[in-house]
């Protein structure tokens, strides 16, 4: 597969893994009471800090578990007057490179940085991303072509579901030069190949097709009675008589009849009394095979009328002007050739494809007009994505309990479109949001904040949503460089960061209280932590002794360890020593 080079590739290829893990501190949370102190238990988050460091807080709990990502990453279009600068010449990641990248980095171009500064992000929005998880980004044609190549290095190129074209705008300059840039894209990638999106709900333009001119019990629409591989299914290619005319019909060319012979026979006994016959029509039903008469398949019986031609049609005729005909019917009157019905109640909903007008998913006027109500008529966002571009992504990619991930949240669209479908179908879907940024707590959260409680005067007075969050800063590292635990993180981050490296699993929600360093029990391993900041802790006899789960086997960490090691692996103990065998993520 074609991999993409660039300056400074090789400094962060694995970057993500040296990356520290900090510890989240949650600030304060907001709900129908307003903000608080008291920790609410919200699993909607909104973070402030760089996302690099923010994604590697996340996996501990969430590695695998998010269903859908979306991000609208800086374009790089070398435009600096925004709120989002969108440029990485920002001065927090020019620090970032000239850390990672070294001196190197000075020198680098707009688009080395920017892969740069990409890569390691991605690299942990893939393990992020659950098995059936789907990641979408938006970008314009600036650093299209070398996300697309990092996205398949990263992802797979086997794993690359569309690049889809979003039409930003409605309307064009009429000053516009050279060809007009009416469309940005969506790359969209899925965990695992084969993904398949959730079809979006039928329009009345789509529902007009189907009709019931026979009054059957739903509208139904005209469908092809054949399919292709003629050659392959001879055993349903033979002659049906029509019950007017008499005329003997076959597939097409290269078709054969949709359903198998007995389906087809049943079907066509709601017409008048039929019966198998064999014609000896071998050279007929070899042309429509498209194979030699010697080839074909032998025996393979037609299905012809019973009775009289003259009975039969009395009988068909009855049965077109009562109505209600079969799924199989004849076209132009009853004296034409035979279709299928389709029943709109069959068909489901409408297939996503790979061009989404503005008028499905909103343009970036209607983003910048919804954001200016939001704040009482003052620009603080120059370049929103629409809320419904965001409930589209939603509506195909998840469900009412997906969890979505937006590691790029600027002005907080991605909460938004959340809260109001929550709040239009009752459902309980899930947001993250992490921003770098300073407006984090003035634009991002604030947003959410009026989303949630209502915005707007008189007439124009939006209802709020409803819903929750917790806001966090990011906070110490948990390891220090040289080893050692940073004590002041406290007990239950250490725990819940062990407990990940051994299983890869949260840390469960409920601990018992007789047993307070026992962290878990995971694939029959039961886990403790042996752990006190105060003291040296020491596993010996008398800890064994307050052991009280039963497990297969058992992992302990404590500082110091008296216990024999042919003692220990007759007991079948594996023990840890704090803080030299805590695994760095």
């Amino acid at each position: 597969m074609p991999t993409l080079e660039w300056i400074g590739k090789d400094k962060v290829v694995n970057h993500h893994q040296e990356v520290p893990y900090r510890v989240l501190e949650r600030q304060y949370s907001y709900d129908e009471a307003g903000q608080h102190a008291e920790n609410n238990g919200s699993e909607n988050m909104i973070i402030h800090g760089d996302n690099l460091e923010a994604l590697k807080a996340l996996l501990p709990r969430y590695e695998g578990k998010v269903k859908c990502i979306y991000i609208d990453p800086p374009y790089n279009t070398g435009n600096e007057g925004w709120v989002y600068n969108d440029n990485v010449n920002d001065p927090k990641i020019k620090k970032w490179l000239g850390e990672v990248v070294g001196r190197e980095g000075e020198d680098l171009s707009r688009h080395d940085k920017w892969l740069c500064m990409m890569y390691p992000r991605l690299k942990l929005l893939q393990r992020l991303l659950a098995d059936d998880g789907v990641i979408f980004i938006s970008i314009d044609d600036t650093e299209y072509a070398n996300l697309k190549l990092i996205c398949d290095e990263i992802f797979g190129s086997n794993c690359f579901v569309s690049n889809i074209s979003w039409q930003r705008t409605y309307s064009t300059r009429n000053d516009s030069k050279g060809i007009v840039n009416e469309v940005e894209h969506l790359i969209v990638y899925s965990k695992q190949p084969g993904w398949s999106p959730n079809k979006l709900p039928r329009t009345a333009e789509m529902n007009a097709k189907y009709k019931n001119p026979d009054n059957d019990y739903a509208p139904w629409r005209s469908d092809n009675a054949f399919a292709a591989d003629a050659s392959t299914h001879q055993g349903m290619v033979y002659a049906i008589q029509h019950p007017m005319t008499g005329e003997l019909l076959y597939p097409s060319n290269g078709a054969h009849w949709r359903y198998s012979q007995d389906v087809m026979l049943e079907t066509m006994r709601g017409w008048c009394d039929y019966e198998l016959r064999d014609l000896n029509d071998a050279k007929e039903r070899a042309a429509v095979c498209g194979v030699p008469e010697s080839e074909v398949r032998k025996g393979v019986q037609a299905i012809v009328l019973s009775k009289s031609l003259e009975e039969s049609a009395v009988r068909a005729k009855e049965v077109y002007k009562r109505g209600q005909w079969p799924r199989f019917f004849f076209t132009k009157g009853g004296k034409g050739g035979i279709a299928r019905k389709t029943y709109l109640e069959n068909v489901g909903g409408k297939l996503p494809t790979n061009f989404w007008p503005f008028s499905e998913t909103g343009h970036t006027d209607e983003a910048k007009k919804e954001m200016l109500a939001i704040f009482n008529g003052k620009a603080t966002f120059d370049t929103p994505k629409p809320r419904r571009l965001l409930e589209y992504v939603l509506t195909i990619a998840g469900n009412q309990d997906t969890l979505i991930l937006d590691s790029f949240a600027g002005s907080g669209t991605t909460a938004h479109a959340v809260l109001n479908m929550n709040k239009a179908d009752g459902g309980n879907r899930k947001f993250i949001l992490v921003e770098m940024m300073d407006y984090a707590d003035s634009i991002t959260t604030e947003r959410v904040k009026r989303v949630i409680d209502g915005y707007g005067e008189d007439k124009k007075a939006v209802e709020g949503t409803g819903g929750n969050f917790s806001y966090y800063e990011l906070g110490p590292v948990l390891l220090l460089p040289d080893g050692n635990l940073n004590e002041d993180v406290g007990p239950q981050k250490i725990r819940e960061y062990v407990y990940y490296m051994e299983t890869k699993e949260p840390l469960p929600a409920e601990q018992p209280t007789d047993e307070p360093y026992f962290m878990g029990l995971c694939r029959n391993t039961a886990y403790y932590f042996y752990y006190e900041r105060e003291h040296v802790t020491t596993l010996d006899h008398a800890f064994l002794a307050t052991v009280q789960t039963k497990a297969e086997g058992y992992t302990i960490y404590a500082d110091l360890c008296a216990i024999p090691q042919e003692t220990l692996r007759k007991h079948n103990i594996t023990f840890k020593k704090i803080p030299r065998d805590i695994a760095r993520l």
